[in-house]
């Protein structure tokens, strides 16, 4: 039974990495969040994905920074704050133009922003 967890945790954690590609290419698909929920997937089950995870030189450090210290760098921060903002806010303006629509839009832009600011800024020295 244990065996089969940790076969279903992998599947998934790489079913979380394929989505976190995918979101580096769609502006509305979160990519960072699925690379955190791979990373946890894969401390449950493969410590070899696990480490290939956290150390990979693309988003390696980010995730790594969150899961050992709960927080992000202060440059990802702002890139995920500026990119919010950005998406919602050109979809509220320019692709709906129902009110209702835009302040479900604007309170999940303020919710994800609150989210990101409420979690420590870690240095980019801190988290290599």
């Amino acid at each position: 039974m244990k065996s089969l967890y940790r076969r279903i945790l992998i599947v998934f954690g790489w079913i979380f990495v394929g989505l976190g590609i995918i979101g580096i290419f769609l502006p509305l698909m979160p990519t960072t969040v699925f690379f955190i929920l791979a990373a946890a997937s894969f401390a449950r089950s493969s410590e070899k994905f696990y480490n290939w995870l956290i150390n990979h030189p693309r988003f390696g450090k980010i995730v790594k920074s969150y899961m050992e210290q709960r927080g992000i760098p202060r440059k990802s921060k702002i890139i995920a704050i500026t990119m919010v903002i950005l998406t919602i806010g050109s979809s509220a303006v320019f692709f709906t133009s129902s009110l209702t629509l835009r302040i479900i839009l604007a309170i999940i832009a303020f919710g994800v922003i609150a989210y990101l600011l409420s979690l420590k800024t870690v240095d980019v020295a801190e988290s290599d």
